[in-house]
């Protein structure tokens, strides 16, 4: 959430030299290390990592549409900051911090006389909020924190002046939460248990291919030893030999007094159905806690690919999900060009577009919104596109 307040533009820049003690912040997290914990997580469970991609994607959306005739809207659109990234992009980051740990930071660039706006992603997990709750702490590593080493920057709609002459300010966007006022929680954790439980099954696969699926047992070695030193290499050799990962063979050396006994004495498991069901329980309820939907996670496509049940979940997705963290995300960074650089946004929306096509492009605008059941004009000039010079605009407009 962004809180937006009426103030007239000419306080949005009020300068000042305040700066904030660097360690005086709110922890996020009991050790201040949860965006770390939640960033590894994600690298870990193979479903989590791909809804997050996925909605980030989604929520980014396909490009943007816009009145031609203003000219700074489409440098702005094709150009946000001096880096050279797109409105796009700046917009998928800050959809992937926030899916990922519920909290996402845009860094603003102006300076005293407004002529240009520049708008940078800041990775959430180099942020932190001040104790005033009117700033944000910049750091490239939290575990090994030097207050010398951050950066301050006033929370919008506060602007303050920087040694290199710019005046900026930070947007935090946070998912709400109750009994959590400085820090949003992402709308997965419930499923941060789940998500443990994937990645642990795949351990488990992983480790039975390692020991290329060899029955776990007892080695019963009898040989005679000369002392406890030397049966212990002996045991370190053949664990090291025919082991395989760690604990999927014991060997036990015998004191071979009444001939060779030597042996092996297998451990059958038949939990094999435990553990596969347990990973499909936990896959599932990772799309649930994410507020998801399994056909847009690519989870059923094994099972055939259904175009059909894709676009119905699509349009769930975007009525229930996607338009509100679209408007969410976009909301203050058209006021910022409007009350920064002057620029007419009106005209500005996301272009989104489901996974897959329902209708042929050769289809006409008229034609796809007669069959749907929409209202249409079939002499209107704007509805006599065909489908394909749709797909084709919306394309150049990523680019």
């Amino acid at each position: 959430m962004v809180a937006v307040t009426n103030r007239k533009a000419e306080s949005l820049f009020a300068l000042s030299s305040q700066r904030v003690q660097s360690e005086k912040f709110w922890r996020w997290g009991d050790d201040n290390m949860l965006p770390y914990a939640l960033s590894l997580m994600s690298r870990r469970s193979t479903t989590h990592r791909r809804i997050i991609n996925d909605k980030a994607d989604y929520i980014a959306g396909k490009g943007f549409s816009f009145d031609e005739q203003e000219t700074l809207l489409r440098s702005m659109v094709e150009r946000a900051n001096g880096e050279g990234d797109s409105l796009r992009r700046v917009l998928y980051r800050l959809a992937f911090d926030k899916a990922l740990m519920g909290n996402a930071f845009l860094e603003v660039v102006t300076d005293e006389e407004h002529s240009f706006l520049s708008l940078h992603h800041q990775d959430a997990s180099r942020c932190r909020l001040a104790r005033d709750s009117e700033h944000v702490l910049l750091h490239h590593d939290w575990s090994t924190f030097r207050a010398e080493e951050a950066h301050t920057l006033p929370l919008y709609p506060r602007f303050e002046k920087q040694s290199d002459g710019s005046l900026r300010s930070i947007i935090h966007y946070k998912e709400y939460e109750p009994m959590f006022s400085h820090y949003g929680v992402p709308k997965y954790i419930a499923g941060m248990g789940v998500s443990a439980i994937a990645y642990k099954t795949d351990c488990w696969n992983i480790s039975r291919l390692d020991n290329s699926f060899q029955l776990s047992g007892i080695m019963m070695l009898d040989a005679e030893m000369a002392s406890e030193a030397e049966a212990e290499r002996l045991v370190q050799t053949a664990e090291k030999r025919f082991a395989g990962t760690p604990g999927q063979v014991m060997f036990v050396v015998g004191s071979g007094e009444e001939g060779n006994s030597s042996r092996f004495i297998p451990l059958e498991s038949n939990n094999e159905g435990d553990w596969s069901t347990l990973h499909d329980q936990a896959t599932s309820d990772i799309v649930i806690a994410h507020s998801w939907f399994r056909s847009l996670s690519g989870l059923d496509y094994s099972a055939g690919f259904s175009a059909e049940r894709i676009l119905h979940e699509y349009e769930v997705a975007l009525n229930t999900v996607i338009l509100a963290e679209q408007e969410e995300l976009l909301a203050p960074i058209r006021r910022l060009m409007q009350e920064v650089a002057g620029i007419d946004c009106s005209s500005l929306e996301i272009v989104n577009r489901p996974p897959t096509r329902s209708k042929p492009i050769y289809m006409k605008v008229w034609e796809a919104r007669k069959a749907d059941g929409l209202e249409y004009d079939a002499e209107d000039e704007r509805q006599q596109a065909f489908l394909s010079e749709i797909t084709k605009y919306n394309v150049t407009k990523i680019n």
